[in-house]
């Protein structure tokens, strides 16, 4: 009898495990903070339209303003879909309620009209807000918590 190597039965190869690397929870967090980071980088500029003349331009910084608070509560929900389902870095979840715990103190300082705490607290947001964008576009944001 002539066997081949397709009649026998094959043994069972090692068990593979799912890829442990977040993937579609980091593109919706990455599509996330690029909008957020585009709407925190316009209002710079709207206040430098409001300052240079514009007075126009502080309605629609206050309304961008406002708006970024329900971006951040989505934004909340992409970076715990990123921690909790795609496993990834479990930092970016706090850090996520901190920008929008930042954020909704700024939109109140603005409305106050407290410059002093306003614009400070502004570049702070800023600076996270790139930062955090900028990390999410790089490789250590595709690796999986182990």
């Amino acid at each position: 009898m002539d066997t081949t190597l397709s009649d026998q039965a094959q043994a069972p190869g090692p068990v593979r495990l799912p890829d442990a690397r977040p993937r579609a929870t980091l593109w919706t967090l990455r599509v996330l903070l690029t909008v957020h980071v585009l709407a925190v980088l316009g209002q710079p500029l709207l206040a430098g339209l409001y300052l240079s003349g514009d007075v126009d331009a502080i309605a629609v910084h206050g309304t961008v303003g406002s708006a970024l608070a329900a971006v951040g509560l989505v934004l909340i929900a992409g970076a715990a879909a990123y921690v909790l389902v795609g496993r990834g870095r479990w930092w970016v979840l706090p850090a996520s309620v901190v920008l929008f715990f930042a954020e909704g103190l700024q939109v109140g300082l603005g409305y106050a009209r407290r410059l002093e705490l306003h614009v400070p607290l502004g570049v702070l947001v800023v600076t996270v807000s790139i930062l955090l964008t900028a990390w999410v576009w790089t490789p250590a944001a595709r690796r999986g918590r182990r």
